[in-house]
């Protein structure tokens, strides 16, 4: 019998709670009054923590919130019957079955065996319509109990047989394989009877819907008579699949939302992809597609190296979709060579003085500690830290446009991309170059992953064939055609930037601080960012105008987190106690300009927030341009004030807009606010929707 359930853990048919927030901390209440927890606000905190990083509702009408929490002293699975549904997040509507996990915060292992061991069992109808119609609290516990056992053999029609070498239970949930049996045989490729399938799911979190598609699929190929050998690669590892089932296989299945570890194991494969969410709720499609592709020579493949994410991302993505993901993946990837640079060049500078552009070449290459050069150690050491900056500065936009073909190509872009991206630099194209040659490069890669060669061929396609020809193509368009109008876009661009004065500047101030606090690091705050970093390299003594817009870009991005901590503080009644501790963090956050401590209260009430934030954002960027200040690190917030010029103004900027920004959330909070259900009841209008 288990020990992490009893009755007095179990709530049923009784209203605890019109929203989310309400039901956990009732779980969470009878976690501590069954002596299993010491602090319910604690163990609340936690929990609601976990659930605003990424909600916790699954298809069927269930809700699997969780928490490692120091105030739980023993796992513990606390469980509610709902009378009416509540929203946990998930697309087919509200949960009105909800398991809370509590587990304390050092027991791992136990936390990812309950979790995948209870999801897992979630995915057969008959668990889940036997819990529904238990009569009685006694008999939902022995329910739970049935399928948290460490040997789940008594549901073979729903959980197919599994493979050789496939553990059972709850550790085998976490790391194992799992698999089906076939029925009437179909037609291998290989001739030797039913086809045979194999796939990987996996999901971010790596614990709940990793298994349930993994379940899901084997059912779905059960009922099909498919032979099936799932992969689950879930956050305490997964057990790879053996190479001789992956050389028996006829297609693979990839249902993931991450990136499916040692891809180059299904090489050429004829290949399904989705969402993980996909395998769970229409994985007999999923066989079936596979099934056709093995028949199917134009089919997609997993191309020696080349991703299948990339493979099957071009056939599930929107246009849009495709272009923000490969645009941040090259942005998130260049933002450390822009970041160490930069604060190096400003140390540099501080050290060395403003004249040390001029000179940190020759004395890096002639001086040494032994041997210093006029002015001493301090100007040798900021000759050494401005020529490293400098260097790591150079790969901006090669890294950019590398990584932009890496999102597109997988590897086989990378050398490629990182061609183009010099190129552009060569040809004085700059950002908007690497842009485009990345986007020529992966896209080059690609096509030419997307072959179908010979056997003997694909082994050499991705580290010699597509490179040689993603770099001739790309980087020879850039040389002939592109680099030249690219470049005098780019010149005129600054140009432009360098005139700007008064009324003008305070506009673009305005812009770009608005873009920053629009989503919190995401693509808008990114365009914004990667505008003021590209901007870096034309600045000189005489134009100032890219430090001044760098200026107002860090200003602009340390608001968000600044406003929301002072709004915590000037009106705790308005927010929750996790909200509240999340302010305590978003001090130094936001003095560390990151934008992104503030998104825990915009997740919480998007559009209550988000509006504060833009307003507080554009004050900061207008007043930084509008007085002239300066940044010459891309980043760092207050802890670079030596390469800040005009540092009251930045500071007085960065205060005004936190304080807009609060009280603007402030007041909506208090005075646009959402009606609840019961207001809405009692007007007689029906709705769904909580304050």
């Amino acid at each position: 019998m288990s020990t992490v359930i009893d009755q007095r853990l179990v709530s049923l048919d009784e209203p605890i709670g019109a929203d989310k927030a309400a039901v956990i901390r009732a779980l969470a209440d009878a976690v501590v009054a069954a002596g299993r927890a010491t602090d319910t606000d604690a163990l609340f905190a936690d929990a609601w923590a976990r659930e605003e990083k990424d909600s916790t509702g699954v298809p069927g009408g269930i809700a699997i919130p969780h928490a490692k929490s120091d105030a739980v002293t023993e796992p513990t699975l606390a469980a509610a019957r709902l009378p009416e549904g509540v929203d946990f997040g998930s697309f087919d509507g509200p949960a009105d079955l909800v398991f809370l996990i509590a587990v304390p915060t050092a027991s791992t292992q136990d936390h990812l065996a309950v979790l995948s061991t209870l999801a897992r069992s979630l995915i057969r109808e008959d668990f889940v319509a036997s819990l529904r119609s238990a009569p009685d609290t006694a008999a939902f516990v022995a329910l739970v109990d049935e399928a948290l056992a460490p040997e789940p053999e008594a549901a073979p029609a729903a959980a197919p047989a599994a493979t050789a070498g496939a553990p059972a239970g709850a550790a085998g949930a976490a790391a194992g394989t799992a698999a089906s049996a076939s029925a009437e045989p179909a037609a291998s490729a290989h001739g030797s009877g039913a086809p045979v399938l194999i796939a990987v799911t996996a999901c971010p979190t790596g614990i709940a819907h990793t298994y349930m598609a993994a379940d899901a699929l084997a059912a779905a190929a059960k009922r099909e008579g498919v032979e099936l050998h799932v992969e689950t690669q879930g956050s305490s590892g997964s057990t790879p699949l053996a190479p001789e089932v992956i050389a028996r296989a006829d297609a693979v299945i990839f249902a993931v939302d991450v990136d499916v570890r040692d891809k180059s194991r299904f090489a050429g494969k004829p290949v399904v992809q989705g969402p993980v969410k996909r395998g769970i709720d229409h994985p007999t499609e999923m066989i079936d597609e596979a099934l056709a592709a093995i028949a199917d020579p134009s089919a997609p493949r997993v191309t020696g190296e080349a991703t299948a994410t990339a493979t099957a991302a071009a056939a599930n993505e929107h246009f849009g979709q495709k272009v923000k993901r490969v645009l941040l993946t090259g942005v998130s990837y260049m933002i450390p060579f822009v970041a160490g640079g930069g604060l190096l060049i400003a140390l540099g500078f501080l050290f060395g003085g403003y004249d040390i552009t001029e000179t940190a070449g020759e004395i890096v290459t002639t001086n040494s500690l032994f041997d210093l050069p006029e002015g001493g150690l301090l100007v040798y050491l900021g000759a050494v830290f401005f020529q490293i900056g400098a260097i790591s500065m150079s790969f901006l936009v090669p890294a950019l446009a590398g990584y932009i073909a890496y999102a597109i190509a997988d590897r086989p872009g990378i050398a490629p991309g990182f061609v183009a991206g010099s190129v552009a630099g060569l040809m004085g194209a700059g950002f908007i170059g690497g842009l485009v040659g990345g986007l020529l490069a992966g896209w080059v890669a690609l096509m030419f992953a997307r072959l179908d060669v010979p056997r003997w061929l694909r082994g050499l396609m991705p580290v010699v064939i597509i490179p040689l020809v993603a770099s001739i193509v790309a980087s020879g368009l850039m040389i002939v055609v592109l680099g030249g109008p690219i470049a005098a876009f780019s010149t005129a661009l600054n140009d432009w930037l360098a005139g700007l004065s008064g009324a003008a500047a305070v506009v673009l101030g305005l812009i770009l601080g608005a873009m920053m606090g629009f989503d919190l690091g995401g693509p808008v705050n990114k365009v914004a960012y990667s505008f003021a970093v590209a901007g870096l390299g034309a600045a000189t003594v005489e134009n100032q105008a890219p430090l001044m817009v760098m200026a107002a870009v860090m200003a602009a991005g340390m608001v968000p987190p600044l406003a929301m901590a002072l709004a915590t503080v000037l009106d705790r009644k308005l927010f929750t106690p996790v909200e509240r501790e999340n302010g305590k963090a978003a001090w130094l956050l936001g003095a560390a300009f990151i934008s992104e401590g503030a998104i825990p209260f915009a997740a919480a009430d998007l559009f209550r927030v988000i509006p504060a934030m833009i307003l507080g954002g554009a004050v900061a960027g207008a007043i930084c341009m509008g007085m002239g200040v300066t940044s010459q690190a891309p980043h760092g917030g207050i802890f670079v004030f030596f390469a800040i010029g005009n540092l009251l103004w930045f500071v007085l900027a960065i205060i005004a807009g936190s304080v807009v920004g609060a009280l603007v959330v402030i007041a909506l909070k208090r005075w646009a606010h959402r009606r609840t259900v019961r207001e809405e009841v009692a007007e007689g209008e029906p709705s769904i929707v909580a304050a």
